[in-house]
């Protein structure tokens, strides 16, 4: 009986699957890291760090909403939002209160500062996508296909937790 070879590690022919260029997460940390720089840059003319700049981007589509809202439509629970909106409101951009009809939740919405920041804000999106040397159709593409992985993911996670 002879034996099978054993792969050789790093050998792209050999399909190694532990490569770490093999690794789709790696390949999208890799990304998201390239993006943060283009946006640090963008965004310093705004006084705004990238997590700030979602804040923001949130509270423009909808407006005056519960913290928690702010929270789920950006993926981020309580204690990494909430120094995120202390910081943009020492700025003066966003407003927070207590909400009149539950003490519990606090309602944040955006100020006239935060309001003319959007005017500044809105060549940005433009300037990422040239920074990508991409199309808008390209990545309309992409940003479906990576929507689509991320709600594989949520599923898959849900369907593989303990208790499931």
């Amino acid at each position: 009986m002879t034996a099978t070879p054993a792969p050789i590690p790093g050998d792209p022919a050999t399909g190694d699957v532990l490569r770490l260029d093999e690794q789709i997460s790696f390949s999208l940390t890799a990304a998201s890291r390239a993006f943060g720089g283009v946006y640090r840059i963008l965004l310093k003319d705004l006084g705004l760090t990238y997590p700030q700049y979602l804040v923001m981007l949130v509270l423009w589509e909808h407006g005056e909403l519960p913290v928690n809202k702010v929270g789920e439509h950006l993926r981020l629970d309580s204690g990494t939002l909430s120094p995120l909106l202390k910081r943009l409101q020492a700025a003066g951009l966003v407003r927070r209160e207590r909400s009149a009809r539950d003490e519990r939740s606090v309602q944040v919405e955006f100020t006239e500062a935060g309001s003319a920041l959007r005017e500044r804000a809105l060549d940005v999106p433009r300037r990422i996508t040239a920074s990508t040397g991409a199309g808008l159709e390209e990545i309309r593409e992409l940003r479906t296909r990576l929507n689509q992985l991320t709600a594989a993911l949520d599923e898959a996670a849900l369907s593989e937790a303990p208790g499931t």
